[in-house]
């Protein structure tokens, strides 16, 4: 029997702010079906921050910058291992292939980008969760799409 997530289908009113509960990540090998990865606990901060370009010359008093390209970081992703979501990504664990990344914010806001991808399994404690960290080379991206009008 198939569960349905009946928070998709939920109208969400960010405009008091947004909790990150339902946030999804999923992968695609041709960005047109994503697959969830279950358990997503954190995710990384999403964005591309452009790096300086120094065009002082000798006679300026004062260093100046423009913005040149934008250099996404490695995205690392804390996810509890439940068995299936870390059997599933294992084959395609540093195969360096380019694989479709989207993460779905609970009012349909998306971030899309590409990248390769190795696991790692995290630390295990007493009585701690075991958990992976996903962590993708972003080679394009990411890109947002914002939330559907009314949400």
């Amino acid at each position: 029997m198939r569960k349905i997530n009946l928070q998709r289908f939920a109208t969400v009113d960010a405009s008091a702010g947004l909790a990150a509960t339902g946030t999804i990540l999923g992968w695609s090998v041709d960005g047109t079906t994503f697959t969830d990865v279950a358990g997503i606990q954190t995710t990384p901060d999403i964005g591309a921050a452009p790096d300086s370009i120094d065009v002082t010359s000798l006679a300026d008093t004062k260093r100046k910058s423009v913005s040149g390209l934008a250099a996404a970081a490695t995205l690392a992703f804390n996810v509890i291992y439940k068995g299936v979501n870390f059997s599933a990504l294992i084959p395609k664990d540093g195969d360096g292939v380019q694989y479709k990344w989207q993460i779905t914010y609970p009012d349909g806001m998306k971030a899309t980008f590409t990248g390769s991808f190795t696991l790692t399994v995290q630390n295990a404690a007493v009585n701690g969760a075991i958990t992976f960290t996903i962590s993708i080379v972003v080679s394009d991206g990411p890109d947002f799409t914002p939330a559907p009008t009314g949400a």
